[in-house]
């Protein structure tokens, strides 16, 4: 018997057996993980869009062809880079929690260790709306109606359901059934089957009563008028706490991005609340080795300090990650590169340390990631998220989108910085990545979705291309670890494909290991990345393999 888990889990019904290449383009680029949002973004370009209105059509396009992973009742993160000043900007569309919830309320419910995982009053203020309206507002060149045209017209004429996403709706199926408004993402009581057209006429009308709009009044409509109203009624009558003055108060965090430098790239993420501070803390300790030297990909040698750099940040990061209002995070003592190579020093070359400090993660998510770069070399990086697979499954009256349970990323433990209380945002894993070259120019929008796999695909993606010279297809293909949510010193979960060799010596460094199927998206995350040529200006994108979605330029 093998000393380490083989997983015999229920493999989907199609096989990626075909090879992708890399896309090219030179006056514009969208990557995402549903041919149709991809086109969606293009469509924007061709009308003389920039990236910030390519990524909002996206992200409307992704919220009615993938209402599992994202949508309105969400959150949303995203980094622009503006070419004209070379720098980045973060804007952190996370809802704060109910005023009215505390941790003593949910105590004297008899409620411990952690809040109900699908249960109303896991519902955070849905910020995503809000986020796109700001980055339009700030960054974009086009009116809501041409942005949203696209997403309006798939969701009132209807869209084929792609594999993957039918099998993510095939999984969410019960919690749909026993969620109140549930049955509008089902048709007659069952998920859509792949190829099967599938319509969504109430999200449709309130995109259309949204693009009609400007991104002010669009703000109004969803937080202030009825749609608000909506939301709060259906989370209050099922035992929730959101409040309209909750919706009405919530604004997005215009924040700095974080980074650290790796290779001679600056590699930028949002800063807390979000779980991008992993993935640069993971980084700054691998700057401080030679992991090129360390052998291929995938030695043994090489994938052990990975696992092991990454363990090390997730320490770090539960510990640190919070509402950034409420608990400012030493960002520059964690991010200094005397402490990446503390870190780094911490780290056995042949046996593993499964007893680090702090915290570890916990649950994983259905997530969307998605880049676009204009043809001026603007890029935008986003994610939006339902958290788990359609939230908590409640979906308010003819709105036609269900609502996150972000909620429950909330620490129970009163002397925690992520500790429940009103009016807080909790720590959050959707992150969006960007790369700049030593002159600031952009290198590339980067990603990998896909709950607390995030920062460890950003650091393994990043590695690839800054390591070895990866191509973003290629860096995209490799196949992956995940340190499983769990108990501290968690098993690590390996591609199947990973050589043996590989795999026995890992395990005789101590890695608790388990081998998954080849691809399986939900664990190992989809992932998507544009890399720009600064001389010719020439676009080169990849698509995560274990998604639906694809490439697509313009030339």
């Amino acid at each position: 018997m093998s000393p380490y888990e083989i997983s015999n889990h229920t493999q989907p019904e199609f096989t990626f057996n075909a090879r992708r290449s890399p896309v090219y383009g030179t006056k514009g680029m969208v990557a995402s993980s549903q041919p149709l949002a991809t086109e969606a973004g293009l469509e924007i370009l061709r009308a003389g869009g920039n990236a910030a209105d390519a990524a909002i059509a996206v992200a409307a396009a992704l919220a009615v062809v993938e209402p599992c992973s994202t949508g309105l009742g969400g959150d949303a993160f995203a980094l622009f880079y503006a070419a004209k000043g070379k720098n980045v900007s973060a804007l952190n569309g996370s809802g704060k929690s109910a005023r009215e919830i505390s941790l003593e309320k949910v105590t004297d419910m008899g409620i411990s260790g952690e809040l109900p995982l699908r249960h109303a009053m896991t519902v955070n203020v849905p910020g995503a709306l809000a986020l796109w309206a700001d980055l339009v507002d700030i960054h974009g060149s086009l009116p809501l109606s041409t942005i949203l045209n696209p997403a309006i017209r798939y969701a009132m004429q209807g869209f084929p359901v792609s594999p993957v996403t039918a099998e993510l709706w095939q999984e969410g199926t019960e919690i749909l059934k026993k969620s109140p408004g549930g049955n509008q993402l089902l048709r007659n009581g069952k998920a859509p089957r792949c190829g099967e057209l599938m319509l969504n006429r109430n999200l449709g009308r309130l995109l259309a009563r949204l693009a009609d709009c400007s991104p002010q009044e669009a703000r109004k409509l969803f937080y202030e008028g009825d749609v608000a109203e909506k939301i709060v009624k259906v989370v209050r009558d099922n035992g929730g706490f959101l409040s309209k003055k909750d919706m009405a108060e919530h604004r997005s965090l215009f924040q700095e991005s974080i980074s650290v430098n790796y290779r001679g790239y600056e590699i930028h993420e949002c800063p807390p609340n979000g779980q991008g501070l992993a993935a640069l803390l993971a980084l700054n300790t691998l700057a401080d080795i030679d992991v090129a030297g360390l052998g291929n990909p995938d030695s043994p040698e090489r994938m052990h300090h990975l696992i092991e750099a990454m363990r090390l940040a997730f320490a770090d990061a539960r510990q640190h990650v919070a509402d950034p209002d409420q608990y400012p995070a030493p960002l520059s003592r964690l991010l200094a590169p005397s402490y990446g190579a503390r870190r780094a020093a911490q780290i056995f070359p042949d046996r593993a340390t499964l007893d680090n400090s702090s915290g570890v993660p916990v649950n994983s998510s259905d997530t969307v990631y998605f880049c676009v770069v204009d043809k001026d070399g603007n890029g935008c990086s986003m994610v939006n998220s339902n958290y788990l697979g359609f939230g908590t499954g409640i979906i308010p009256e003819e709105l036609g989108f269900s609502l996150q349970n972000r909620g429950h990323n909330f620490s129970l433990d009163p002397a925690h910085p992520n500790v429940l209380a009103g009016g807080k945002r909790s720590y959050h894993t959707i992150i969006p990545g960007i790369c700049l070259r030593a002159d600031k120019s952009l290198h590339s929008t980067f990603g990998v979705m896909g709950g607390f796999m995030q920062p460890q695909g950003h650091m393994q993606v990043i590695s690839a291309m800054l390591d070895d010279g990866a191509d973003p297809q290629e860096a995209l293909n490799r196949l992956r670890f995940c340190i499983e949510p769990g108990e501290v010193g968690g098993k690590v979960c390996l591609e199947e494909g990973i050589p043996i060799e590989t795999v026995e010596r890992l395990f005789d460094m101590g890695h608790p290991l388990e081998i998954r199927g080849a691809y399986e998206r939900t664990l190992f995350g989809r992932g998507q990345i544009i890399v720009r040529d600064p001389e010719t200006g020439v676009l080169c994108a990849g698509c995560d393999p274990r998604s639906d979605g694809y490439a697509g330029g313009l030339t």
